[in-house]
């Protein structure tokens, strides 16, 4: 996962909730995949459940909640002839996941929401992903200023 000195940061949460909003493409259930994205790298025994932090779940649940909206405003920004089903899931996911911390999770500069979320492009896709990503958010919280 992350640098041990990230564990349970907001960094480290947040990317925990793009990778189970990740798996949510695969049919998985929203509070099973946060436990299990929160939980798969611990050294936990059988019996052993931690708590899945609040904020990893504010913001799975809350694009869970807010999907059909999201996926409204990413097409409506999407050039002629392209929609959500011609990205990436891992595109798909990290716009969906950055703008709702830009349009509703008030806990989260915009700013500080963008460069999150391109970051983990850099990770988890491309150069090119994260300049996509980037441009596509952008432009609201330029709007939210």
């Amino acid at each position: 996962m992350t640098n041990k000195v990230f564990v349970d940061s907001r960094r480290d949460l947040r990317e925990r909730a793009f990778q189970a909003l990740f798996s949510l493409e695969f049919g998985r259930e929203a509070l099973e995949a946060a436990r299990f994205a929160y939980e798969y790298d611990k050294n936990l025994t059988d019996d052993q459940v931690l708590d899945v932090p609040i904020f990893l779940l504010n913001l799975v649940n809350g694009v869970c909640s807010h999907l059909e909206e999201l996926d409204s405003i990413i097409e409506s920004k999407l050039k002629t002839g392209w929609s959500l089903s011609r990205l990436t899931i891992t595109d798909k996911t990290l716009l969906r996941l950055g703008l709702f911390e830009i349009k509703f999770f008030e806990e989260t500069p915009g700013r500080v929401a963008v460069n999150e979320v391109i970051e983990m492009a850099k990770k988890y896709s491309d150069e090119t992903s994260a300049k996509f990503i980037n441009g596509l958010l952008s432009p609201f919280v330029t709007e939210e200023a």
